[in-house]
Parts: structure tokens; sequence; C-alpha cells
């Protein structure tokens, strides 16, 4: 994300709760996740439903919530355009979300004790590396699917 301001008014309450969870409350990060999904639905624009969902996963209580986000965010990534990621910023291009995507759904089921899943996913984010930029950001996305891949194979 940027320090941009956005003019999309979904994604400003998305922001804002990504910044409620970044603040530590994660219990006030769900609610006003669950409020914005509830604008948003099933049926919006991918590219709030992916963000929303890539975020929301991530301040779950209970894994199989957490993973059922993950999914919801892979899904709508794949009706994501790099027209519509571009107009929240001009940087974004919609391939360099699926492996950060993958690897949440990895480590999700890792933790789950489905390896076969978890696998699966590691080498979907594998294959994507290369859509990431050669920065902090790309490098932390590498050392995450090697850190799982790395646990997949501990016995």
């Amino acid at each position: 994300m940027t320090d941009e301001q956005p003019t999309d008014p979904l994604m400003a309450r998305i922001l804002a709760a990504v910044a409620r969870s970044q603040a530590g409350d994660a219990e006030g990060a769900r609610t006003d996740f669950a409020a914005v999904w509830a604008d948003v639905g099933p049926d919006g624009d991918p590219f709030h439903r992916c963000t929303l969902a890539h975020y929301a996963a991530d301040v779950q209580d209970d894994l199989r919530a957490e993973l059922a986000w993950d999914e919801v965010a892979l899904e709508a990534a794949g009706q994501v355009t790099d027209a519509r990621a571009k107009e929240h910023h001009a940087s974004l291009a919609i391939e360099g979300f699926f492996p950060s995507l993958h690897l949440n759904l990895a480590e999700d089921h890792r933790r789950l004790g489905d390896p076969a899943s978890a696998r699966h996913h590691i080498e979907e984010a594998r294959r994507r590396l290369s859509a990431l930029p050669e920065d902090g950001y790309g490098a932390m996305i590498r050392a995450g699917v090697d850190r799982v891949a790395a646990l997949l194979e501990e016995p």
C-alpha cells in the first residue's frame, strides 16, 4: 500500500481497518472489515474483495476463518485486471499479488495439517515469484516462501 490517501471511499475504509489492525486492535479491525464486507459483498468489485480479504485474514482468531478469507482473496485476485489495480496506484500489477496470496494459503494449509495443499500453494507462489519487485517487499515474500517450504520438509 502507499502513503497516498485513496479517493475511493471503500478503499479508504479498508485501509483504515488495516491501520487499526497494525495498531494492535485486531478485534476492532475484524469489526471494521465485516462492515466494509457488508457493503462490498461477494459480488462486489474484485479489487476491493481481494484487498479486504487479504487483510481480514490476518486478524482472524480462527485458522479456518483465516483460510476462508485467504481463499476469497485469491479468487478475487483472479478477476482483477492490471487496469483496475492501477486505478488504486500506478505501480500495481495484479500478477505481483499472487505470490503473497499463495504464500498465505500455503501457511494456512500447513498449520491446518494439510501438507499436500500447502505444497501446491508453495509451488504456485514460486512459479510467480518473478512478478515481484527486487525490493524489500519482494525479498520478504521470497523469504516467506523459502521458510514455509522448509517447514514442510521437516518431519
